[in-house]
């Protein structure tokens, strides 16, 4: 039986941060799904599809990995996806309380397991926000970003 993850966000834009987590769960799964997520009431620097586009040419070489974009509940994404677990990046105490209360809730609701990993200390600051503000600032964001990103920071979708 193939065992399958989703890591999802709305990875607006995708960081180092995000990259090294699912370098770190590859081993762990036979197949991980990025879930791109998208909320109508929320208001993005990409758009969905060029997040999805992106980050799928980070994995172009990497079969294991599959990008998708999704809107609905992360339990129903992972169930359409044939996932068991949920993979999540913790950064601080104050994410660890969010995502456990997020990992009851889909296991009560879905029945579906979340996986933390510990980001690594030289990921501990990085975010998409941060990012997005030193881009808005016109600062170079690069180092927070895996190379085929790098040169897309100005690549701001329409609303």
């Amino acid at each position: 039986m193939q065992r399958t993850g989703i890591f999802v966000g709305s990875f607006d834009p995708f960081t180092t941060g995000h990259y090294a987590i699912v370098s770190r769960a590859l081993p762990l799964f036979d197949r991980i799904v990025i879930g791109v997520g998208f909320n109508e009431r929320k208001k993005y620097m990409y758009s969905a599809q060029t997040r999805v586009k992106n980050i799928a040419q980070i994995y172009a070489d990497e079969p294991k990995v599959e990008v998708k974009e999704y809107s609905d509940l992360t339990v129903d994404f992972a169930r359409r996806e044939g996932a068991g677990f949920i993979i999540k990046g913790v950064r601080s105490i104050k994410d660890f309380e969010y995502e456990r209360e997020q990992a009851d809730i889909n296991r009560k609701i879905g029945g579906i397991e979340t996986i933390l990993l510990y980001a690594e200390p030289q990921y501990e600051s990085v975010s998409s926000s941060m990012v997005r503000e030193l881009i808005h600032f016109g600062k170079d964001a690069a180092e927070f970003l895996p190379a085929p990103e790098q040169g897309r920071q100005t690549e701001i979708a329409e609303p």
